[in-house]
């Protein structure tokens, strides 16, 4: 009999002062010597002004902490791309920042997804050393290796080689960096397994992985920073201070989050710091619209608020600014309230500039955008920037950094095109003469001024 199971380990909470000490800086003169030490190191570059770097640092260090205890252990590594680090930025091709790549003895390197918490940092270098499922032994091996993390993770019992166990091997290659895996065929352990969740299907590991998805987080999931990505929309989350809890899973997706943690999704539905011991539920409907239970919570208020999310009732919540006063400056100014007047409907093609204050590549294109407005203010072509951290911004726009830039022709507002092109006030001038619905009235397709008609 072939057997693994799903085990639910208690979640909680990991507290640990951050060490600044516990980050290695390297620079041009020492990278490659002092890199060689380390059989795996994370390195992330970065600028001493960039506000993501800023908030990435104190998650940073705490991951340091974490993973120079690790076995076999990881090393966090930082290198500043202005000053001493400048050659070593440029030899691994940095283009912007923070970058993080990891580096092994064998010279190997590769870029990662920044995670912005320290304990998607610690998984997912965790996952990158050793096994992908790690061979228990004994009963002391198992314990281990459960208590090692409180959080789910996939043990495979097999009595011998065979099929499933080949199956289950493959997807521990392939999720190694969601799921913790381990596998044994000693006796010891295959005669004291207890079940919590058990696999019945083929030996395929397309089940398997399905199996997983399913049950990875029970009814209820405790949804983390490094998680927070498997609950789909509809969703609807508690934010409360309790390790797990489970409610009847029906149409939507449930969710238990920790307030502290993430006390800055908060702030995305309007919510600052809530003291207290009741939950504040949010919600998402399957269009990405927030919605926010108003009323104190209890199980009743929660079943009304779930029902009139699902049937359109409830005005959704939208993160705004003011709408400004006058439209005066050639570069126009949308904010989520206005959003729609300015941009979608406004029966022009649209160039909009997605930034935030703190970003110094928005600050150095600033005076090119003006320059540009100024060229086409008397085209019908709306130049336009919205402050990505203060407004919500529609989903039809995918903005992950700053700037990020949009083309969005005047009859098919649906459909934006990212723009990738040069920029300067002359980049931007020759794609939008190029692209606009209907030729520039001073200038070609090719972006020249158009020569002024002389009357006879």
């Amino acid at each position: 009999m072939y057997l693994f199971k799903l085990l639910a380990i208690c979640l909680l909470y990991h507290t640990c002062r951050a060490k600044e000490e516990d980050i290695l800086e390297f620079g041009d003169s020492d990278f490659d010597s002092r890199l060689a030490e380390h059989e795996t190191a994370l390195v992330m570059f970065y600028a001493p002004w960039c506000g993501h770097c800023k908030r990435l640092k104190p998650e940073y260090a705490k991951a340091a902490e974490d993973l120079i205890r690790n076995d076999p252990p990881v090393a966090l590594v930082k290198v500043d791309c202005t000053e001493a680090g400048k050659e070593t930025c440029n030899k691994n091709s940095v283009s912007g920042y923070p970058t993080l790549k990891i580096f092994e003895v064998v010279n190997f390197h590769k870029n990662i997804m920044v995670h912005e918490e320290a304990a998607g940092i610690v998984k997912y270098m965790k996952a990158q050393v050793g096994p992908s499922s790690k061979e228990l032994k004994t009963a002391k091996c198992l314990e281990k290796f459960l208590d090692a993390e409180k959080e789910s993770a996939l043990v495979g019992f097999f009595e011998k080689e065979s099929d499933l166990k080949a199956a289950f091997l493959k997807v521990a290659n392939k999720l190694r960096e969601k799921v913790r895996f381990a596998h044994t065929s000693y006796e010891e352990l295959l005669t004291k397994q207890g079940i919590n969740v058990k696999y019945e299907g083929k030996a395929d590991s397309d089940d398997i992985s399905k199996f997983i998805t399913k049950s990875f987080h029970g009814l209820a999931g405790h949804r983390k920073p490094d998680n927070k990505q498997d609950f789909e929309n509809p969703v609807v989350i508690a934010y409360y201070n309790v390790d797990y809890v489970k409610n009847p899973k029906g149409k939507v997706n449930f969710a238990v989050s920790s307030k502290d943690e993430f006390q800055n999704e908060l702030n995305e539905y309007g919510l600052d710091y809530v003291k207290g011991d009741k939950p504040v539920v949010v919600a998402r409907d399957a269009k990405g619209q927030k919605f926010i239970l108003k009323d104190e919570f209890s199980v009743e208020a929660l079943e009304v608020f779930v029902n009139d999310v699902l049937d359109g009732n409830l005005e959704p919540y939208l993160k705004s600014e003011p709408i400004p006063e006058s439209q005066n400056e050639p570069v126009k100014v949308a904010v989520a309230k206005n959003f729609d007047e300015v941009v979608v409907n406004n029966g022009k093609d649209t160039l909009i500039e997605f930034y935030a204050p703190w970003c110094g590549h928005c600050k150095k294109l600033a005076p090119a955008y003006d320059e540009l407005a100024e060229k086409l203010k008397n085209e019908d072509i709306a130049i336009v920037k919205m402050d990505a951290t203060a407004n919500d911004v529609p989903p039809t726009f995918d903005v992950r950094g700053f700037p990020t830039l949009y083309w969005a022709p005047r009859d098919s507002k649906d459909t934006p095109i990212r723009y990738e092109g040069g920029r300067e006030a002359d980049d931007f001038l020759k794609y939008i003469a190029k692209h606009a619905t209907e030729e520039l009235k001073g200038y070609d397709r090719k972006g020249n001024p158009k020569s002024e008609k002389t009357e006879l």
